[in-house]
């Protein structure tokens, strides 16, 4: 029994069974939050079964705060375009990235420092091919 729905209907309109428990529901969260003591919440509970209207199930939580909605999961992946390599191409390049910077600092005469710069470049390169900047980091971003 959502607010929006509470405001819609008359209190005299007959409860139904899913209203009924959406109360029930919203009481053990009341209960969860101690909002209420367990006697509360059983004599609601039994008077939330026996309700017949919606006035009925509305008194029983006049004296609670609305509950906050469920937080929904995590939106969804953005779609990729026809263009966009997907993580099958990424390992294999940097891969390649790998080998390439080991035979490069491996011949004689080479320091092994000397082709350190290509791992950023080459993890720069996969970051950018997967998706650009990444996932949001935070409730401001988009």
């Amino acid at each position: 029994m959502n607010t929006a729905q509470d405001s819609q209907q008359a209190p005299q309109m007959r409860a139904s069974d899913t209203d009924r428990d959406e109360v029930v529901a919203a009481l053990s969260e009341h209960f969860q939050a101690g909002r209420l003591t367990s006697d509360e919440l059983d004599e609601r509970t039994g008077r939330a079964l026996a309700a017949r209207t919606l006035g009925e199930l509305g008194e029983l939580m006049a004296d609670l705060p609305a509950l906050a909605r469920a937080v929904q999961g995590p939106p969804p992946a953005r779609p990729r375009g026809p263009g966009h390599p997907g993580p099958a191409l990424i390992v294999p390049l940097l891969a390649a990235v790998a080998v390439v910077a080991l035979v490069a600092s491996a011949g004689p005469g080479h320091h092994s420092w000397a082709a350190w710069w290509i791992v950023p470049v080459a993890l720069l390169v996969a970051r950018r091919l997967a998706g650009g900047r990444g996932a949001p980091r935070g409730p401001w971003r988009n």
